[in-house]
């Protein structure tokens, strides 16, 4: 049996080899409160901080924005502190032996929600919430690294990790904030990322729409009520969706990129190192043999952004992660390694659409900017040095609308390429950005039609079995389910849902451009082709992975959402879908002039449709897409929502 142990801190012996310098760790506790998940058993907890010991001269280190500029130590290195949360079986190799890597969302754990069907954010990180059990059956050791300089501090419970990243001295320079309130507070206030140098010479403007002339109508104020909080009066005649920017002079930017180096150094380490310094060491040996790098939304693209910047080879030359899963990015990347960087932003149909943080490359393979003439691809850094990994990346459809998805299979010019033999890619066709397992179609005032509730936990599940086959025995994963050119399925967004009258569809996408971030404010300089998936009669995706609420479906479901009247019309909601439903009967639908068959036109019994969707579900199970337990899950359902629509 584990004795208690006094807490931790653990202190490697040579420093100018050592990345991780010190880990102090609090004694572990137990998870999920004793919980015991199948033959791993139980889990518990451990909790603290590494110390990041870095070389600025490292070449594996000197890509990382003003690191040389950075304060150093008595030997000459630079240091950072991460928060980190440790979840390992307690009983050392009763494991599968791979060490799952999340990088935090702004701060927070979502894998929970994603894999375990947790209701939450940082539940499972907690140690809390087990959800379904699922990550714990599969005896994963997990591991949550923070990165992020620009959010606060977590509680005592470990939710919020950040990174302490040194502060570059006596440096100043332009900073730019967006600030887009889907409110009508008047005043609003706006928290600036960085502490203002002077207060002179700053500027606020205001458009309606991001491609709009940015304007001062004379009624547009702004107060500071700090140096890094502004008040800002906002003028007639704008709605709850304007965008605001504010341009100042800005000091104090941290070192942001070194958040590349905790999750390289942190995993290395931990995977690695075979000392008692090591908490997933036993005996001198380490209890996880491989490593996986996973992320969510904005943490999915900093997962790209990782693999881009070469980061998968650590200061000894060696690979770090086997495999990476970025889940939802779309195309884009993260605006993290830059002086006064803004990781946080998110480019979408509307806001923050201006900003470094989905620029060329936007997929693997070296391909092409015919805008610039430049050549490149995520993979390029990591094949100079054989430290590629196995990438699964899976998007929802709205990624198609938000995130300019279509470049990760075409060209800048919108012609179709192959992902590259270590890549695959799978789009959950109807899918929003993110639901949680327990979501439901509701309105949203920002909204124009009910949100889309479709959760990804099930395919995920899958594909995150199939990746460790891939990994452990050398089993190819199931082909790549996305839209492409080459299947016919995806196509320009003129004349899509032609006749679809009860969406409401305008042709409407979240544009890629090329934007000059050489100049305040930027400059868009040119645009790059956007496809989306093509859809069939019912509106709804035929490209991708159809799963059977889209292969047997009560409802159209969309990536896409009109903005609604009073917040921006025009544009499209950001991170969500749509979600419409079928008529009843054929008079109800004839009545309202709705030409996609109604549900008594479908599905003549409620058996029939029960049958229809577990046939679906078994096929997919046998091509490896869904889990034996999650055909039975989805049956189950279809059973119990029908015989209670049937009862009513």
């Amino acid at each position: 049996m584990r004795k208690p142990i006094a807490a931790l801190a653990l202190v490697l012996a040579t420093p100018a080899m050592a990345e991780v310098a010190r880990l102090d760790l609090q004694p572990p506790t137990p998870a999920f409160a004793g919980a015991s998940f199948g033959s791993t058993g139980a889990y518990e907890r451990l909790v603290g901080r590494a110390t990041l010991s870095l070389d600025p001269a490292d070449p594996h280190n000197a890509i990382i924005a003003d690191i040389a500029l950075a304060p150093r130590n008595a030997a000459g290195r630079v240091e950072a502190v991460t928060e980190v949360v440790i979840l390992r079986p307690v009983r050392a190799f009763a494991g599968n032996g791979t060490l799952l890597v999340e990088v935090p969302n702004r701060g927070r754990e979502l894998e929970g929600q994603l894999y375990n069907d947790v209701n939450g954010a940082n539940g499972l990180l907690q140690g809390r919430d087990a959800g379904n059990g699922f990550l714990m059956r599969q005896g994963y050791t997990m591991v949550w690294v923070g990165w992020q300089a620009d959010i606060p501090s977590g509680d005592a419970r470990g939710a919020g990790l950040r990174l302490e990243a040194p502060i570059v001295p006596n440096v100043t320079g332009v900073s730019r904030e967006e600030f887009l309130f889907d409110n009508t507070t008047n005043p609003a206030t706006g928290t600036l990322t960085y502490p203002a140098a002077t207060r002179d010479g700053a500027t606020l403007t205001v458009r309606a729409q991001a491609d709009d002339p940015r304007v001062t109508p004379p009624d547009l104020r702004f107060r500071f009520i700090d140096d890094k909080t502004i008040e800002i009066t906002r003028p007639a005649g704008f709605d709850a969706g304007a965008l605001y920017e504010f341009i100042y002079t800005a000091k104090d930017p941290a070192v942001q990129g070194i958040a590349f180096a905790a999750m390289r150094d942190v995993a290395a380490f931990l995977r690695r190192d075979r000392s008692a310094a090591n908490p997933l060491a036993t005996d001198g040996r380490p209890t996880v043999d491989r490593a996986i790098l996973h992320g969510v939304s904005q943490s999915g693209r900093v997962v790209r952004d990782y693999l881009y910047l070469g980061f998968n080879e650590d200061e000894r030359g060696r690979q770090v992660y086997d495999a990476m899963l970025p889940h939802i990015p779309g195309s884009r990347r993260s605006y993290t390694n830059a002086r006064f960087s803004q990781p946080g932003r998110n480019p979408t149909p509307h806001g923050d659409r201006h900003y470094p943080a989905d620029q060329f490359p936007f997929t693997y393979g070296v391909t092409e900017d015919h805008l610039t003439g430049a050549r490149d691809g995520l993979l390029l850094r990591c094949r100079l040095t054989n430290t590629c990994p196995r990438i699964m990346q899976t998007d929802s459809e709205y990624e198609f609308w938000g995130a300019r998805a279509s470049l990760l299979v075409t060209d800048t010019q919108g012609r179709h390429i192959d992902l590259p033999a270590e890549v695959r890619a799978y789009a959950n066709v109807g899918h929003p950005h993110f639901a949680t397992s327990n979501a439901v179609a509701a309105p949203i005032d920002r909204c124009a039609l009910p949100v889309n509730p479709l959760s990804a936990g099930a395919s995920g599940r899958a594909l995150l079995v199939a990746m460790e086959a891939w990994l452990r025995e050398g089993v190819e994963p199931p082909v790549s389910r996305y839209p492409s050119i080459a299947q016919g399925t995806l196509v320009p967004p003129a004349g899509q849902y032609a006749g679809l009258t009860p969406l409401g569809y305008r042709g409407t996408v979240g544009p890629a451009q090329l934007v000059d971030n050489t100049v305040v404010p930027p400059v868009v300089r040119g645009e790059y082709v956007v496809l989306v998936p093509r859809v069939d009669a019912d509106g709804n995706a035929v490209g991708g992975l159809r799963q059977p609420v889209t292969e047997v479906p009560r409802a159209t479901y969309t990536g896409w959402n009109p903005r609604s009247a009073g917040f921006a019309p025009g544009a499209l909601c950001y991170n969500t879908g749509a979600a419409v439903p079928f008529a009843a009967t054929k008079a109800e639908r004839e009545a309202a002039g709705d030409p996609r068959l109604s549900i008594a036109e479908r599905y003549p019994t409620p058996d029939a449709y029960v049958a229809a969707v577990a046939a679906t579900a078994q096929r997919m199970a046998v091509e490896r897409l869904l889990l034996a337990e999650d055909v039975a899950a989805i049956t189950a359902a279809a059973q119990a929502d029908t015989l209670a629509r049937f009862r009513r």
